[in-house]
């Protein structure tokens, strides 16, 4: 009995061989849509993979306060104007109100008043040049609390983090990114070594592990860039660099005033500064679960509300759902591409079965002949079924070769990750196998179902 198969099958193989082109041009259906498949499933799963790790860093359960811009309070403010006017209200009640703007306090009274909140993680941010032994660099110099590292899931490579004394007083004292170390501290441990941040001498105490961060990440969600950051405590920065919400002769005329006690610094600043009297630049608030993330943001949205004096002059947003709304569009977007891409399959298949059916009247004369010496219905079906499943599992193969080169191509042109699965291998490599089983059945029974004496006298 298998000595019968291998016969058939060796039939069946030289026949494929037989007409090279043929077989290239039927089976390029099933190539380019296995290639199609794995390529947009790939896609996918590279977008599903970005999408998990831009959750990983904006942090579970995070809701993020941030001072709405000048241009953005100006237009709500503008169309509340209007809704006032159009509605025939006055807007006595919106005139003369005074905004404190985001403050430490603001991150006090939210630690101390909602109940549903874990950690409160404000941010002070600052643009300034880092310098040490004539290397000078641009890097972000943030004030937080260490609430901070809980909340983003950040971890020390070497060092220690801030104490109760370091944050009370204002110490100067930092927690550097591994890109800052390595720029400054190459060959050397950078901690208990001083690194002089805008005109302030600061001790590094700690070296944060490094976090990949990417540019979306940065430019969409907010995140900072945790690698090239210094970070010292908010109080250092308040009382050593600028504490926006008190009024100095330096900040009226549009400028800094930088003092650490022994040296001083005026630097001036451009008049467009959005942040105002924000003294702090956003505020991280960490729920302790994630079902009491709505009533938390309903709440923090009226108390921002009642301690700004009426006005809305910040932004209550949640990341992980925009993110997960994110996520949600593009799996309907991935769905969609798959479903395109396997109508590809579909074509192919009915391109089989179409150059299967030609072939079967091509070679009447020469399936009389085989049922003449003895082959039976099952070996005529088995043959021209061993044909289509060949040229299909062929194109398979081709189209999985050529979907692993699709998407490492689109990956290093464009810079969409793209992520192969061995599932989408498999899945797709058992569809063009069942394509050719299936679009290969009718054209096989249609020639077992030839009449012997008729298909001998077919000319």
């Amino acid at each position: 009995m298998l000595e019968r198969y291998k016969y058939i099958f060796n039939i069946a193989l030289e026949a494929v061989f037989l007409n090279k082109f043929r077989s290239i041009l039927t089976a390029l259906g099933i190539i380019f849509g296995v290639a199609a498949v794995i390529t947009m499933m790939a896609i996918g799963n590279g977008a599903k993979q970005e999408i998990l790790d831009q959750m990983k860093l904006v942090g579970v359960n995070n809701i993020l306060i941030s001072p709405k811009s000048e241009k953005t309070k100006g237009s709500s403010q503008q169309s509340g104007e209007q809704s006032s006017e159009s509605s025939g209200q006055g807007d006595d009640k919106s005139k003369g109100k005074f905004s404190p703007g985001l403050s430490l306090r603001d991150a006090e009274a939210i630690r101390n008043m909602i109940p549903t909140v874990s950690k409160v993680s404000p941010e002070v941010i600052f643009e300034t040049d880092i310098v040490k032994d004539g290397v000078k660099a641009s890097a972000k110099f943030t004030g937080v609390t260490p609430d901070f590292f809980d909340v983003f899931g950040l971890e020390l490579q070497e060092g220690q983090m801030f104490n109760e004394d370091q944050q009370i007083d204002g110490k100067a004292v930092c927690i550097i990114g591994p890109v800052i170390k390595s720029k400054f501290f190459p060959t050397e441990n950078a901690v208990g070594k001083d690194i002089k941040c805008g005109p302030v001498w600061l001790r590094v105490i700690g070296v944060l592990k490094k976090r990949e961060v990417s540019q979306s990440s940065i430019d969409n969600l907010g995140v900072s860039d945790y690698n090239n950051s210094i970070y010292a405590p908010i109080q250092t920065l308040l009382r050593r660099y600028r504490d926006r919400s008190v009024v100095t002769a330096a900040s009226l005329h549009g400028g800094t005033y930088f003092s650490d006690g022994f040296n001083s610094m005026y630097i001036s600043e451009s008049s467009g500064d959005d942040k105002g009297a924000n003294q702090v630049d956003k505020i991280v608030v960490q729920v302790k679960e994630s079902s009491q993330i709505g009533p938390t943001v309903d709440v923090l949205k009226r108390m921002m509300l009642r301690r700004h004096a009426g006005v809305e002059d910040v932004d209550v947003k949640v990341p992980e759902l925009l993110l997960k709304q994110e996520q949600r569009t593009k799996d309907i977007f991935n769905i969609v591409l798959g479903a395109i891409a396997s109508i590809s399959l579909l074509v192919g298949g009915i391109g089989i079965m179409n150059i299967m059916l030609a072939s079967v009247m091509e070679r009447i004369k020469e399936i009389g002949i085989r049922q003449a010496i003895g082959a039976t219905k099952r070996d005529i079906v088995l043959q021209f079924l061993m044909e289509a499943t060949l040229l299909s599992l062929s194109g398979g193969i081709i189209g999985i070769v050529l979907g692993l080169a699709l998407s490492k191509i689109i990956m290093e042109l464009t810079g969409i990750l793209t992520i192969v699965s061995f599932l989408s291998v498999i899945i797709s490599f058992g569809v063009s196998a069942s394509v050719g089983i299936i679009f290969g059945y009718m054209p096989s029974q249609r020639a077992a179902a030839q009449d012997p004496v008729e298909s001998l006298r077919h000319e």
